[in-house]
């Protein structure tokens, strides 16, 4: 595996550490990032996550998780747009948290956006919204045991909006998601990803 781009979703990726700027329209809003070599989409957002943004309104005020971080243009986008919003990012990447970290205080929200890696969030954390482009490279069972980590987490009601490849498992992974108690419906799809919506049952 010596193609950087298949180490974004290790600890603590070997390839030599270089920043890259990325910028970003996001819900009207402009972003200026820092990512790095060794993170998942370094200098650009990926397709998955722009379609996210373009199919999406911001979510409500609240706690929301962005899953899955990279250098947290999700969850920085959330902060950014939704002052009410408080957003946790985890990743098991350490390199994508700490660029996380510095993109918050970048642009002015470090009060409201903690990025950590998983063993660093309290286990009894929960949350209104979860907001993803899920690693779904890392294989079925390795995403089902992701999901059924951090799905419980969201309040009763609550709901996780994810991006997904339609030729990934899109429509597969709504159908697993139905069968684990959380009902899931297609919000959009466009440019061969589907955005799924998947609730928490209320009680």
């Amino acid at each position: 595996m010596n193609d950087e781009h298949e180490h974004y979703f290790s600890a603590d990726p070997s390839v030599p550490f270089r920043r890259e700027p990325v910028r970003a329209v996001v819900w009207g809003q402009e972003l200026e990032l820092a990512s790095g070599s060794g993170v998942f989409a370094r200098g650009r957002l990926d397709v998955g996550t722009a379609v996210l943004f373009r199919e999406t309104d911001p979510p409500q005020p609240g706690r929301v998780l962005d899953l899955g971080c990279g250098y947290g243009v999700i969850g920085l986008a959330v902060a950014v747009c939704v002052p009410g919003a408080v957003v946790t990012a985890v990743d098991v990447n350490e390199r994508a948290v700490l660029l996380a970290r510095e993109n918050a205080a970048t642009l002015g929200v470090a009060d409201r956006f903690t990025a950590a890696t998983p063993d660093e969030i309290a286990q009894d954390a929960t949350y209104d919204e979860i907001w993803s482009n899920p690693p779904i490279r890392i294989g079925k069972q390795a995403l089902h045991r992701l999901l059924l980590t951090w799905l419980p987490r969201l309040r009763p009601g609550g709901r996780a909006v994810m991006v997904v490849g339609k030729n990934l498992g899109a429509d597969s992974l709504q159908r697993w998601l139905v069968d684990q108690g959380y009902p899931t419906r297609r919000l959009a799809s466009a440019k061969g990803f589907r955005i799924l919506e998947a609730v928490r049952a209320a009680r």
